[in-house]
């Protein structure tokens, strides 16, 4: 009955390990994904400003120092929420925002990686966030009318005049990576995965090799049968399934960035617990093997 004392569940992200960005900064692994601070459809403020606000600032107080947001994601609203939390900034907390899309209306994205648009929306991402330099900024998507290396290009240049520290991708495949990493070094990648859904194991494998952390979005999606599976370890390790999912995923490679995202900070909470709980080999091999049984 005792068996699981030896795997207590901690309140703070500093239980996940880090993880280097660039060999430049470290920080944990279980980040904050702020997309879900916004209205519905991914537009406008939330109906409860103060409790996202909250949100973010129990993120911080839990150990989170790596939120990742994006220009589109509001629009602006998220940007500006989190500097109306945290700013000034701790020290240690790096905040990571993407630019690439336009926003037309609720629910609705059209691309736009011009670097007339990657330059402005730097520009715009600097005042919101009140930083003077974005410590990652990233190119949310590749546009299909926008050569990659020119998308690439326009964010080394802003690197170059010190806007940016460091670049990264994201929704993006091995070859836009190698094609990126010729113009400047790229520290990390941000493309959909969960334990049940691997479509990118190639690209996760690809940014280990080659020491770039890997930061899956919708990190806890499950089908049916996975569903079943977590459930089934979950209750042997009297956590939430959330948590299962969300081990596998720090188990699954070092340089993995998990940043599941909430307005409630009770599910922030639950989230973070996941950074202590350790699978075994053979539960590990279990969710391992759910790509198959789902398909």
């Amino acid at each position: 009955m005792n068996e699981r004392k030896e795997n207590p569940i901690s309140l703070t992200a500093a239980s996940s390990g880090t993880v280097s960005l660039g060999g430049e900064l470290d920080v944990n692994r279980l980040g904050f994904g702020a997309m879900r601070i916004t209205g519905d459809g991914i537009w406008g403020p939330p109906k409860d400003p103060a409790a996202a606000i909250a949100v973010l600032r129990r993120a911080v107080e839990l150990d989170v120092n790596f939120i990742d947001t994006a220009d589109s994601y509001g629009p602006k609203v998220s940007e500006e929420l989190i500097a109306e939390a945290l700013a000034p900034y701790p020290k240690d907390l790096v905040i990571a925002t993407k630019g690439g899309w336009n926003r037309p209306g609720p629910n609705q994205w059209t691309h736009d990686a011009s670097p007339a648009h990657l330059r402005q929306a730097v520009e715009g991402s600097l005042a919101r966030l009140r930083l003077d330099r974005i410590e990652v900024y990233q190119l949310h998507v590749p546009d299909p009318m926008i050569p990659l290396d020119a998308s690439i290009e326009t964010l080394a240049n802003l690197q170059a005049e010190g806007k940016i520290r460091l670049i990264g991708l994201s929704n993006v495949t091995v070859e836009h990576i190698e094609r990126a990493r010729k113009i400047v070094p790229i520290v990390s990648v941000q493309n959909r995965y969960s334990f049940a859904d691997r479509e990118w194991d190639n690209v996760v494998d690809y940014c280990e090799r080659n020491g770039m952390a890997f930061i899956p979005w919708f990190p806890l999606g499950a089908g049916t049968v996975a569903g079943k599976l977590l459930e089934r370890i979950a209750k042997a390790h009297q956590v939430k399934p959330m948590h299962v999912a969300l081990a596998w995923l720090l188990k699954r490679s070092p340089v993995m960035l998990p940043i599941p995202g909430t307005s409630s900070i009770a599910h922030l909470e639950e989230n973070v617990k996941a950074g202590s709980l350790r699978l075994s080999e053979e539960e590990c091999a279990e969710l391992t093997g759910i790509a198959e049984l789902a398909s």
